[in-house]
């Protein structure tokens, strides 16, 4: 028996019958995803919203508003950063072309086509794809808005930090530092005599003094890993009650907490504003109430205009900052008094514990998973383009999540041995019942935690009939 062996040489077929191309069966859950839009009239809303920016006889045909939109929910749902990589991956899934409603003799968007139509494409109506998702949100009961949740994250930022060129004059930092190192007496500097004269110089990364030619909108910015790099800063508000994400902000990384907060803590209320006026969507939810937030949030001036200003209760966990002196403060002493007896107590420690938990997966999700940790685009309008889409995915997956118990694609591939481990815990569970020794204490299961895991403990108590 011979070994067979690859043609060198292979002539593709003039004619291919259509009934013998193949055919996918399609991904369950992107199917899920799209009969929820379907729904919702989400084709029709998009093809609204964007309709001043297409014309009706002009060039090539673009990207449909609806198609653009998922192309952008895949790079979410699949964990990919780049626009590139969603146009390959969207051209090679037979899965995601049935999603985006592409025969498999039709070819998708190139990743050029996709940033065209991004950049055309305003924020403002991308964020009004966001208050629309939120909208739906409501309409299926998992948007409160009563209590907001706020915490911020650095995103590195497309740009290097060794291009980064003076504000006044425009120098490179080689250059800068040449001149340096000439003005003190070395004539011809070396590399080592640049790297010794930079080490100990004071200021050096100073974001007043510097900037990136390419990325005026980077800044110079201590990672949570350590690194020095170019970054940009993302707030999020969450609400407490759902872990939905209610607004997205993308501001200069150098710029503080207590400064950033209040134009998080506005665009959440346009946003719940805008989706509470559809009426059903004005059923389920409440006005905002409270806010929670950590201690790089607490200042006597920020506390002070969260109760006064935007007419919130706080709940911000107050650094030890040692006996103070309230000398000509009464108002803020009142203010930042009532915020620590409120954090004291019972529900004040409740909401400051979900709040990492719940703030922290919406990081977790769009910029770990979700892969926007890294970004591939510059200046704040274009990244927060994508990030409102990420997050409105994120708003989508809680949806799906509570409706399938699954919020994203690859959480499928674990169904069967999850599915298998449920069945034997339970039979389990009714083995060591029926033996008597050991009682079944049953803990509810959160909103946010995967419907498809069983959480049970033990404890060595006698079983119970109620007999």
């Amino acid at each position: 028996m011979s070994m067979g062996k690859r043609e060198k040489e292979r002539q593709e077929t003039l004619w291919v019958e259509a009934g013998s191309l193949p055919v996918s069966p399609g991904h369950p859950f992107y199917e899920r995803v799209n009969g929820l839009l379907s729904k919702h009239a989400f084709d029709a809303m998009v093809e609204q919203a964007c309709e001043r920016f297409y014309a009706e006889v002009m060039g090539r045909p673009s990207i449909p508003p609806g198609v653009y939109f998922r192309m952008l929910f895949i790079g979410y749902f699949e964990g990919i950063d780049s626009e590139r990589g969603i146009a390959w991956r969207t051209a090679d899934s037979m899965a995601l072309r049935a999603f985006l409603g592409y025969g498999l003799t039709e070819g998708t968007p190139d990743h050029s086509s996709l940033s065209r139509t991004r950049r055309r494409i305003d924020l403002e109506t991308h964020q009004s794809i966001f208050d629309w998702m939120l909208c739906v949100l409501a309409q299926e009961g998992l948007l409160k808005g009563k209590t907001l949740g706020v915490d911020a994250t650095t995103l590195e930022a497309n740009a290097a930090l060794r291009s980064i060129v003076r504000r006044d004059t425009g120098e490179s930092y080689e250059g800068f530092l040449t001149r340096l190192a000439q003005a003190s007496g070395i004539e011809t500097p070396t590399r080592e005599d640049l790297a010794k004269l930079d080490r100990n110089r004071p200021g050096k990364g100073s974001n007043r003094d510097w900037q990136h030619p390419y990325d005026p909108d980077a800044r110079i910015t201590k990672m949570k890993d350590g690194r020095t790099h170019l970054a940009h800063k993302a707030e999020h508000a969450v609400d407490m009650d759902s872990g939905a994400l209610i607004a997205v902000t993308l501001q200069e990384a150098d710029q503080g907490d207590t400064t950033t907060l209040e134009q998080t803590v506005e665009r959440a209320k346009e946003s719940l504003h805008d989706a509470a006026r559809d009426p059903q969507a004005r059923k389920e939810m409440e006005p905002v109430r409270e806010l929670v937030a950590d201690k790089g949030y607490h200042s006597n001036e920020c506390v002070q205009d969260v109760q006064e200003t935007h007419h919130l209760v706080s709940y911000i966990s107050e650094p030890n900052r040692g006996g103070r002196s309230w000398k000509d403060k009464v108002e803020a002493q009142r203010a930042v008094y009532a915020n620590r007896r409120r954090i004291r107590g019972e529900r004040g420690k409740h909401l400051l514990r979900i709040r990492g938990e719940l703030v922290e997966r919406s990081f977790a999700h769009l910029y770990e998973t979700g892969g926007m940790r890294r970004t591939h685009l510059r200046g704040h309008p274009n990244i927060l383009k994508r990030l409102l889409i990420h997050a409105a995915g994120f708003n989508l997956g809680l949806i799906l999540r509570r409706a399938i118990g699954i919020g994203a694609p690859r959480r499928l591939q674990d169904f069967p041995e999850v599915l298998l481990s449920a069945i034997f815990l339970y039979l389990r569970v009714l083995w060591r019942s029926a033996r008597g020794s050991f009682a079944l204490t049953y803990e509810p299961l959160r909103q946010n935690t995967d419907p498809l895991s069983l959480k049970t403990s033990f404890t060595k108590q006698p079983f119970a009939t109620g007999c």
